[in-house]
């Protein structure tokens, strides 16, 4: 049975269901998967696998509601200097 959960994905922008790793699997103990090393013909270190877990499928997910973009107006810009100071609300005194 799956154990569910809301997520947010970013491409395509949306929220999406998502099935998690049993908690209670005796192979992984709740950590989706396993990492082993791996080695090159002469038997030096070339990197690390990741082989998922039985308890766990990573491409079971439904998207449950698109998510609009922000209108370009509303878009936080990412300059040196925000006139509006944080939280987006004006420093300047009212004149």
């Amino acid at each position: 049975m799956p154990r569910l959960r809301i997520q947010v994905a970013y491409w395509p922008r949306a929220l999406i269901l998502t099935d998690t790793p049993n908690p209670n699997c005796a192979d992984c103990k709740g950590e989706s998967g396993f990492t082993y090393d791996y080695g090159d013909h002469t038997g030096e270190y070339a990197g690390t696998n990741w082989e998922p877990c039985g308890c766990w499928n990573e491409t079971r997910r439904w998207v449950l509601l698109p998510l609009p973009r922000r209108p370009r107006w509303l878009r936080r810009r990412d300059s040196g200097r925000d006139p509006w100071g944080p939280g987006g609300y004006s420093n300047e005194p009212p004149f």
